[in-house]
């Protein structure tokens, strides 16, 4: 029998629009507290995808994903065991040794787990007068509440907005720069196409699909990625990707995918697979690149008129400059193990008709990360495609729906984070003491370790502050950073750490006072449906009351504001309807003429609005069509193949233009190897946003093993080590040890493991160098920044050895509350 969610998909969101109206989509199963004998059903919002809850005697009873979401993940699956996890932070808690000592506390049992429950007036006096205490004698160097994450969706409720305007409205503090996830990439890409590119829409997939002849994946698997998004994720690009995967078998598009491993995107769509050594892309691309040149295949007129510095780059190319060896294929084919004529027949598909060439995020997050996404740019520009429909480069087609032509309408904006009321700070001491008011956030730790030191990024020398104070909201330090015995040690400079969050990730367990935020499921808001499509506006409606003590991030720092009579200006005298109201009126308002948007009240009701997508666009089309009038942001305006501007930095390990520098450490034969000749691999992971949802117990059930993460690896490398599938492994180095469950599979190559980032923390005790007993990569992942330009994290450059864990094996210790003192 056909259900109704087959005949939503035999429809399609275009017949849907049609039979709806031009604007409002609301299907009938979406229908906001519609009563049933079984309770009410609930829409609201996820990064996984829209949803509608069954809510039945106050409690969620059931969470599907909202009825036309055309490709809806499995991980909604895990949002109620998130809700009610066990791993919930109940209370407002401080640690044991810490309350009563405070600054003087002994900080070495940190990660303890200890903590002694407190009433919310108590905990968010202590956190203003730890604040205080700070910035009176310290001054505005002395905090840091600069770090950021995947904040839970919903525009009213962003924690990070709320966190910086109510400390805002007391004081300074020291800012961040960059992010974990495209540090090197967003840092380089201006310099040479003039954005960061990362986080740009992209050109139109049906204007790729009927245009490029060679689509390459290049360490880049949008299928895994895409089930997630910044806002609430539609999921549309999916349709492309079986698009594609048709034109792929019918001999329309040739597809490459350049990765080590067989990626979940390739095996869907059929594509063709490169195999290429761990971290050694810019060798490969740069015998491409003398391929191209020396056979006559690149595009001499695009670069004449459209680029700058071709020369002194192919003189480094050709042997002519710098270290005199040229990059031929002969050269390159050892280092990154593609043979010779492997790399000079690609370079010729690809200059052979229109090639559209699709990076990932990971190629980036190594040492010496800017070069691969630079000599990409190159590579392109060779090509001459740039600008051209299903031609040219993409830094951002696997995120948050990049691809799917936008509908040009204004999207909900956020809780103001800026002190945008004319109200002046409580303390208003701009004095960072001679040292800097923002770092690069992945030398945070080298900061609290080398306070008053220097160090280069971007042009500018660093000073680094003298961090007494660390807040953070939304926010898991122990998931993004690397090198945790490392962070462990270093952390203990702080006299005090503030964690806002539901659960209690290893942030939390490391911190001095813990703040119970509710989920998102526990609040009403607003927020885009489609980050990047704009395809609507949706009703993220409070499922269920705030559970246990916890709060909203707008009660928690109204109440905080109250400590320093700031609450009347942070709040403006809304409430959270209010507020609510007012963001969507305000988007209203901005689309009234082109958008029609019911009034709030219908709005709410019916929990969702809908626009039709817009025209399909091409990146950087204007650009080619005239480069004076539509010049890029690079210092010239035009692609810049070689940087004068970063040749003046005089960096060792970022120069004029892109080069190969070896690693620090490298599988295959590279530095290391013959201790650690397995490169552990830590990207995006496929059933979580990065270390969201680990806490869901039930969900992570379907995907651990023995209860520990996995870790993927090659049956001949297992075998080699007399490991087995579903075997507990220790995976270690000498930064680090974690336990993992071993899952054996072809995907993976001789000598390349992975573990996905965002596996919790959990080490069996305080100790330095301690188990970690779940299977978390950053417990022996790399801290050293990429290069000087950036300080961007180098994660991906990690090798380890692996065995069987012989003994009595420990329980995990990553989930779970506290002990409570």
């Amino acid at each position: 029998m056909s259900t109704r969610r087959d005949f939503l998909k035999g429809t399609g969101a275009a017949g849907l629009s049609a039979l709806l109206g031009p604007s409002l989509l609301q299907p009938a199963a979406a229908r906001a507290e519609q009563l049933t004998s079984a309770g009410v059903w609930k829409t609201s919002g996820s990064h996984w995808g829209a949803i509608e809850a069954l809510v039945k005697g106050g409690q969620v009873a059931e969470v599907r994903p909202l009825a036309d979401d055309p490709h809806p993940t499995n991980m909604v699956n895990g949002i109620q065991g998130l809700i009610y996890s066990p791993s919930r932070v109940r209370y407002p808690m401080a640690r044991a040794e810490w309350l009563d000592k405070r600054k003087d506390a002994d900080r070495t049992s940190r990660g303890d787990n200890r903590f002694v429950r407190l009433t919310w007036d108590e905990a968010l006096d202590l956190f203003f007068e730890e604040m205080e205490r700070v910035q009176v004698s310290h001054g505005p160097s002395g905090l840091y509440a600069g770090a950021t994450g995947w904040r839970q969706t919903g525009q009213f409720h962003s924690c990070i907005n709320h966190m910086n305007r109510a400390v805002s409205m007391y004081g300074g503090y020291v800012k961040k720069a960059g992010d974990y996830s495209t540090g090197a990439g967003q840092t380089i890409l201006p310099y040479v196409l003039g954005s960061t590119e990362v986080y740009s829409q992209g050109t139109s997939w049906p204007l790729i699909l009927d245009n490029a002849k060679t689509i390459v994946f290049w360490a880049n698997d949008p299928l895994k990625n895409l089930q997630v998004g910044w806002t609430c994720e539609t999921h549309e690009p999916f349709e492309y990707f079986d698009q594609l995967r048709d034109k792929i078998a019918s001999g329309e598009i040739r597809s490459i995918s350049v990765d080590p491993v067989r990626t979940k995107t390739q095996k869907h769509i059929g594509a063709e697979q490169l195999y290429i050594n761990p971290m050694t892309d810019v060798p490969f691309m740069l015998a491409l690149a003398h391929t191209l040149h020396t056979e006559g295949l690149h595009d001499q007129e695009f670069l004449s008129v459209y680029t700058l510095g071709y020369e002194p780059f192919i003189a480094y190319v050709m042997g002519e400059a710098e270290d005199g060896v040229e990059k031929t294929p002969e050269w390159a084919a050892p280092i990154c193990g593609v043979p010779v004529d492997t790399i000079k027949e690609f370079a010729r598909l690809l200059a052979s008709d229109r090639t559209q060439l699709i990076f990932g995020w990971s190629v980036q997050r190594q040492q010496h990360g800017e070069q691969p996404y630079w000599m990409g740019a190159i590579i392109a520009a060779m090509l001459g495609q740039i600008g051209l429909p299903g031609g040219g480069i993409s830094y951002s087609h696997h995120y948050s729906g990049i691809g799917v032509a936008p509908s040009g309408a204004s999207m909900p904006g956020a809780f103001p984070l800026n002190l945008d009321i004319g109200v002046d700070p409580v303390r208003t001491d701009d004095n960072f003491m001679g040292a800097s008011s923002t770092i690069p956030v992945a030398r945070w730790i080298d900061c609290l370790m080398n306070p008053g030191g220097t160090v280069e990024h971007n042009g500018h020398t660093v000073t680094y502050p003298d961090i007494r104070m660390a807040i953070f909201t939304g926010c898991n330090p122990f998931h993004h950073h690397q090198d945790h015995n490392k962070m462990r040690v270093a952390i203990q400079k702080l006299e005090t750490i503030v964690a806002i969050d539901y659960a209690w990730t290893a942030t939390c367990r490391h911190a001095d006072l813990v703040l119970p935020a509710c989920t998102q499921f526990e609040r009403n808001d607003i927020d885009s449906y489609g980050s990047y499509s704009r395809s609507g506006v949706i009703a993220m409606k409070k499922l269920v009351d705030p559970l246990f003590h916890s709060k909203t991030d707008f009660e928690i720092f109204s109440l905080f504001c109250k400590r320093f009579d700031r609450e009347e200006e942070y709040t403006r005298g809304w409430d959270e309807m209010e507020w609510v109201k007012s963001l969507y009126e305000t988007t209203r308002s901005a689309n009234e003429g082109s958008y029609e948007m019911p009034s709030f009240d219908e709005f709410w009701e019916k929990g969702i609005v809908r626009f039709e997508r817009g025209e399909p666009w091409v990146r950087h089309a204007d650009f080619r069509d005239d480069p004076e009038i539509n010049a890029l942001g690079t210092p010239s305006g035009f692609i810049e193949i070689s940087s004068r501007t970063i040749g003046n930095y005089g960096y060792d390990d970022c120069g004029e233009h892109p080069k190969w520098m070896e690693k620090i450490e490298r599988s295959h034969g590279g530095p290391g190897s013959e201790k650690f000749p397995l490169w552990l691999q830590s990207c995006h992971p496929d059933q979580r946003l990065h270390s969201q949802m680990c806490e869901s117990d039930p969900y992570r059930a379907t995907y651990a093993v023995k209860d520990r993460e996995p870790v993927y690896v090659n049956p001949e490398d297992a075998a080699e080590r007399g490991i087995e599938d579903g075997d507990i492994v220790r995976v270690f180095n000498d930064r680090g040890q974690l336990l993992a469950g071993a899952v054996l599979s072809e995907d993976y190559p001789r000598g390349v493991i992975r573990i996905h980032e965002g596996a919790w923390y959990g080490p069996v005790d305080a100790s330095p160098n301690a188990l970690d007993t779940y299977g978390d990569p950053n417990t022996v992942t790399l801290d050293v920044g990429a290069s000087k330009l950036s300080q961007a994290t180098s994660a991906n450059t990690c090798i380890v050895e692996m065995e069987k864990f012989k003994g009595e094996v420990p329980q995990v210790t990553a989930f779970g509350g506290p002990t409570s003192i």
